[in-house]
């Protein structure tokens, strides 16, 4: 799977930054691109799926299948799938974020994750300069809206929140995070894993 080129933006646009392990993709994973798709009316999710994940202990699938399984559930055209943050040779989203807005300065960027990631937002390594640095989408997922929106990440960027309501705001915000409700997909990662072959 090719790095994203220059000629896929144009000035103007606002592309969703969908990052993750995806092991394996599934169809919550696509609810809350497509969710963060229509409700904040983007140009383009780019999903970039991670080397490597520091929070999870076992070893991801290899890249390479993961990407072609991403490209298999997203055939829109406005839905791009790329190893962009492999060929920077780097996990850490801040260092991603960096590197696409001093590549792209006219296009405006959204973070996008379901609500399992909120919950471990501030973990991450430079999550509150993320978080300084461009708007962010929160796709509620089952069993963790309460304790999502009352992680220690929601807590401190409270301020800052949007209201769902006004979630197409964060087009044209430098900042600012909302909470986007949808029917849910209670589809998780870690249940794929453990079926077997013939489920």
């Amino acid at each position: 799977m090719a790095a994203l080129k220059s000629e896929t933006l144009a000035p103007g646009m606002t592309v969703g930054l969908y990052g993750g392990s995806f092991d394996p993709v599934h169809t919550a994973h696509v609810h809350v691109a497509r969710t963060a798709l229509k409700r904040l009316g983007l140009d383009r999710v780019w999903w970039l799926p991670s080397p490597g994940n520091p929070f999870k202990a076992h070893q991801p699938a290899p890249l390479d299948d993961r990407l072609e399984a991403i490209a298999a559930c997203v055939p829109e055209p406005r839905q791009v799938v790329s190893d962009l943050e492999a060929q920077l040779g780097s996990n850490r989203t801040l260092n991603l974020i960096c590197y696409l807005q001093a590549r792209y300065p006219q296009v405006r960027f959204v973070w996008v994750m379901g609500a399992d990631g909120l919950l471990q937002f501030h973990r991450w390594a430079g999550w509150t300069e993320i978080a300084s640095r461009l708007p962010i989408c929160v796709v509620a997922r089952p069993g963790v809206a309460m304790k999502a929106r009352l992680s220690p990440a929601a807590r401190q960027m409270a301020r800052a929140r949007v209201p769902e309501i006004s979630a197409t705001a964060l087009k044209t915000r430098r900042r600012g995070w909302t909470y986007l409700t949808e029917p849910l997909h209670p589809h998780a990662s870690r249940e794929l894993r453990g079926r077997s072959p013939q489920t």
